[in-house]
């Protein structure tokens, strides 16, 4: 929900009530802890630009005009590799989104991507504006860079220049599990640099029904990428509440615990980040939408005894599950009762 927000704060910013385009997708801001489907997600995407007719979802200074992305791929597609397209992209986001420049950076076998502030989006560097700003040509450039190549391309690690926020936990699906937060303007995404010499594989006929449902296609793309992440998760949350060990997850997949190691880690995640992830969202989930007893979520979850599950919960949240739920009480009166 966290992006969803994001995507949503230049239309509040321009006085535009977003609730009429939430009212076909079941989307319920004041339910911090619920998941949106990316399908869902990726709709609402191309909603807010056709309403603001704006690409940048009215986060800039300036309109990005609708057809910019078109215009990005087809920029890019010519191109002889990936490091010439981002050359490609440096240039085009110059000209169309001045606030921010992107830049890539090869040092022997390592590479940057850099993303700049070049003028201050808010004054408030942890305005949920600024935040998913950053995020969203993160994950656009990313996405569009995969596509291209025609396969997945793992971040190693990525500084963001903002105060870790609530949904940080959900970078390591999106980004990677390495991300870490830090003051200053500059946004560092680091990756192999033999990346930089893939071939562009894509053609104009794969980028004609590429565009169909663009620009908010880009939130679909390259799952793939993360196919390995997906399919422990969902190992992991169909056996709850027993709890699946690494070697037991790996045997499933038909796998050696060594390549499972391996291969989530070229997906930027680890085994234990899923698991812990997977149970945060479902902590969240059931203190916000239920009212089951904390000693029954905790059971649910897995956990030997509550007193584990309240030592999680603070790590996640910084406070108590009784606190969590009080506060989510005060802020909206029905979190809490069961949904029919």
């Amino acid at each position: 929900m966290g992006f969803v927000t994001g995507m949503l704060s230049g239309m509040l910013r321009r006085n535009k009530n977003p609730l009429p385009l939430l009212a076909g997708l079941d989307i319920d801001l004041a339910d911090a802890a619920s998941r949106v489907p990316v399908d869902r997600y990726a709709t609402l995407y191309n909603l807010v630009i056709d309403e603001l007719e704006d690409e940048g979802f009215g986060l800039f200074a300036s309109h990005m005009r609708p057809g910019s992305f078109e215009f990005l791929c087809r920029g890019m597609l010519g191109a002889p590799t990936l490091a010439d397209a981002l050359d490609r992209a440096r240039r085009f986001l110059a000209i169309v989104l001045p606030d921010l420049a992107v830049s890539v950076h090869r040092h022997g076998d390592r590479a940057e991507l850099h993303i700049v502030e070049v003028t201050p989006l808010t004054s408030n560097p942890d305005d949920p504006a600024r935040v998913f700003a950053f995020e969203w040509l993160l994950r656009l450039l990313h996405s569009l860079s995969c596509w291209l190549a025609g396969r997945g391309l793992a971040l190693d690690s990525v500084d963001f220049p903002f105060t870790r926020p609530d949904h940080a936990d959900d970078y390591a699906l999106v980004y990677t599990e390495r991300s870490g937060f830090v003051d200053g303007s500059l946004l560092v995404a680091r990756f192999n640099a033999t990346l930089l010499d893939l071939p562009i594989r894509r053609d104009e006929a794969a980028l004609a029904s590429f565009l169909e449902g663009a620009p908010g296609k880009i939130s679909m793309l390259y799952r793939r990428d993360r196919n390995t992440v997906t399919r422990v998760r969902d190992l992991i949350r169909h056996a709850l509440p027993a709890s699946l060990s690494q070697d037991e997850v790996a045997d499933r997949l038909h796998m050696s615990p060594r390549t499972l190691h391996r291969r989530l880690e070229e997906e930027g995640s680890s085994y234990r980040g899923i698991k812990e992830a997977l149970r945060r969202d479902m902590a969240l989930a059931r203190l916000t939408k239920t009212r089951q007893s904390i000693a029954q979520v905790a059971t649910d979850l897995g956990y030997a005894d509550t007193s584990a599950f309240y030592r999680a919960f603070t790590s996640w949240t910084g406070m108590s599950p009784e606190r969590y739920r009080k506060q989510l009480a005060i802020s909206t009166p029905q979190a809490g009762q069961d949904k029919p």
